[in-house]
This record gives structure tokens, C-alpha cells and sequence, in this order.
């Protein structure tokens, strides 16, 4: 084949015009890596601030209600399509999750936290601070991130049909959530303090603000059993404070032992405080 030794001035026509939208895409392809906006930068950024793994927790209330199938402490778990996981080898997306009776941390509810604008590496999580929750699941060459969207007629929830919880391996504002503090009295004295782990928070979607809320009277039909629903949707009470169905924990590891959280350490003994009551003279004993 003849080399074409003609430049873009003596093209006339879509020649000229293919030669010109080439330049204008390259152009745009290097503004966005300059200034760090390619998908792939956004991803590497993600996975470069990580800052620990944690097990998302739904504690036991002894207050719920009588109807629940599943009591005690629920983790948060990703819940592969039972079809699929019969048929595929590698993971589906999106993918379902569901809350579960587990406490030990394993592939499926081991989650860590990650930085959405790249602003907080090394930093601790903080109240009304924007953050990405991403799972491997087992699966060291995908990571997918906690996500959801605005309820359609064609996209809700399995059973109660209300906003969906998924998991996708797509970077875009629906996987952002914030933390809050479930006293609403003290909610904007919190604002910008740290997260503590192990302590009940509430977790709110940003571009929808629901809260990440536990089905215990819900089941799902899983690959791994029967497991409660997991939804997007705040529960309010008369004096509007968010429900127990609300309320989750960050639970990380026991350093000490790989296999085990902070929740499985004993308890401290209650203070003794009858000394300090004789010493003030309030002992009526």
C-alpha cells in the first residue's frame, strides 16, 4: 500500500473532518490525565487510600420487635445470585447483599474504607466526611463498591421494594455514604470529628440520603441460606430518631487474633463504686 504523503490541508471533506477529531480527541484525553480525571486514575486513587478493614454491623437491639427470624448481631455480607454461582466461576455484577449471623471476618463481609476524593489518605474517617465502602469478596482482581440509587418500577428491593443496596465495580457518586451520630441533638456538635469504630452509627447514602438499614422480619433465599434483606431507607420513631434497623457499627479486627473482632473480647467488670460511696458518705448499707 501507497503511503498517503498528503497533510490535513489538502483534505477536503470528512478526510479533513476525521483528522481534526482525532486531535480534538487526543487534546481531551490529555486534559483529563493532566489534571487526574481518567477512570482509571480515579480507580488507582481509590485503591491507593485505603484505610483499614472493617465488618459493617447491625447490633442486637433487645427492644426489636417480635417478629424478627434473625436476632443477635448482623454483619453485612455481599450475597452472590444463587443462579450464577452455579453457572460462573468469577463474580457477577452487580451484586446483592444481605445481613447475616456472622461474626467471624471472612471474604464476603470484610470491607474496607476508602477515600473519595483522595484528600484523607492516612487520615481517620470523620462524621459528615464523604467515603467509599469497596469489598474484594475473594476476588484479589475486582473490587467492588457499596452502591445505590433512586427506587424505579423496574429496580427496588427483593421483598419490601424499597431502595436498593447493591454492590458494583463502577466509580461514580452513588457509591459515596457519610456517618452520622444517631442522637440528632448532637449531630452538628459531631460534625467533622472522628468515627470511632466499634460504637453505633448511622450510615446515609449521599445522593439519595437514606439510611443503610437491616430486614430482620425479611428473609432472603441465598446460595449460603436463608439471610435478612438489606435496604436503603431511613426508619424514623415519634420523636424522629432513627430506628435500631438503622444503626450499624464498624467493627475491626482483633489484633491479637486474626480470626476474631473487638466484639468477641470480654467485657470490662463494671466499676465498683461502694467504695467511693463510703468514702462520700452515701452508703446507707
Amino acid at each position: 500500500m501507497a503511503q498517503n504523503l498528503y497533510g490535513p490541508g489538502v483534505r477536503i471533506g470528512n478526510w479533513n473532518e476525521d483528522v481534526y477529531l482525532e486531535e480534538e480527541l487526543m487534546k481531551d484525553f490529555l486534559e483529563k490525565r493532566d489534571k487526574g480525571k481518567l477512570l482509571i486514575q480515579r480507580r488507582r486513587r481509590l485503591k491507593q487510600n485505603l484505610l483499614r478493614p472493617v465488618m459493617l454491623v447491625n447490633p442486637d437491639d433487645p427492644d426489636t420487635e417480635a417478629d424478627v427470624f434473625l436476632g443477635g448481631d448482623l454483619s453485612l455480607c455481599m450475597t452472590p445470585d444463587e443462579i450464577q454461582s452455579h453457572l460462573r466461576d468469577e463474580l457477577e455484577v452487580p451484586c446483592g447483599l444481605s445481613a447475616v449471623q456472622a461474626k467471624t471476618p471472612i471474604g464476603r463481609n470484610t470491607f474496607i474504607i476508602l477515600s473519595v476524593h483522595g484528600d484523607a489518605t492516612g487520615q481517620v474517617l470523620r462524621y459528615g466526611q464523604d467515603f467509599c465502602l469497596g469489598i474484594t469478596g475473594g476476588f484479589d482482581n475486582k473490587m467492588l463498591y457499596l452502591s445505590s440509587d433512586h427506587r424505579t418500577l423496574l429496580k427496588s428491593s427483593k421483598r419490601s421494594w424499597l431502595q436498593e443496596v447493591y454492590l458494583t465495580d463502577e466509580v461514580s457518586h452513588m457509591n459515596c455514604w457519610q456517618a452520622a451520630i444517631p442522637d440528632p441533638q448532637l449531630r452538628l456538635e459531631y460534625e467533622g470529628f472522628p468515627v470511632p469504630a466499634n460504637a453505633k452509627i448511622l450510615i446515609n447514602h449521599c445522593h439519595t440520603n437514606r439510611g443503610l438499614a437491616a430486614h430482620r422480619h425479611l428473609f432472603l433465599s441465598t446460595y449460603f441460606g436463608k439471610e435478612a434483606e438489606v435496604v436503603a431507607h431511613t426508619y424514623l420513631d415519634s420523636h424522629r430518631v432513627e430506628k435500631p434497623r438503622n444503626h450499624w457499627m464498624l467493627v475491626t479486627g482483633n489484633p491479637r487474633d486474626a480470626s476474631s473482632t473487638m466484639l468477641d473480647l470480654p467485657k470490662p467488670p463494671a466499676e465498683d463504686t461502694r467504695a467511693m460511696e463510703q468514702a462520700m458518705g452515701l452508703d446507707t448499707q
